[in-house]
């Protein structure tokens, strides 16, 4: 059974950093595709960022340059590090392996 697990959500000023780490068992993890998506209340979850191995990264227009997807086959780990945060990043964060699991979220908030 995969299990996977996000961290590190919280809450930031606009303009300050957090880093989301996603933890996941089993090996569906080795060689899959892993994404990073976000949720708002009323809203459908979208897509941010996606990564299939070191250097093949992809991400929504909205966080391009102000994100970076990062992954660790050898912990089966992935992150998101989320730089010059806005109002807008705030949302439910979730990691989706290989397109099939789904974490349970973790929120950030952008707020003065």
């Amino acid at each position: 059974q995969v299990q996977v697990v996000e961290s590190g959500g919280g809450l930031v000023q606009p303009g300050g950093t957090l880093r989301l780490s996603c933890a996941v068992s089993g090996t569906i993890f080795s060689g899959n595709v892993m994404r990073w998506y976000r949720q708002v209340p009323g809203n459908e979850r979208e897509w941010v960022a996606s990564i299939i191995s070191v250097g093949t990264t992809n991400y929504a227009t909205s966080v391009k340059g102000r994100f970076t997807i990062s992954r660790d086959n050898a912990k089966n780990t992935v992150s998101l590090q989320m730089n010059s945060l806005k109002p807008e990043d705030t949302a439910v964060y979730y990691c989706n392996v290989a397109g099939v699991a789904w974490g349970q979220g973790t929120q950030v908030t952008v707020s003065s």
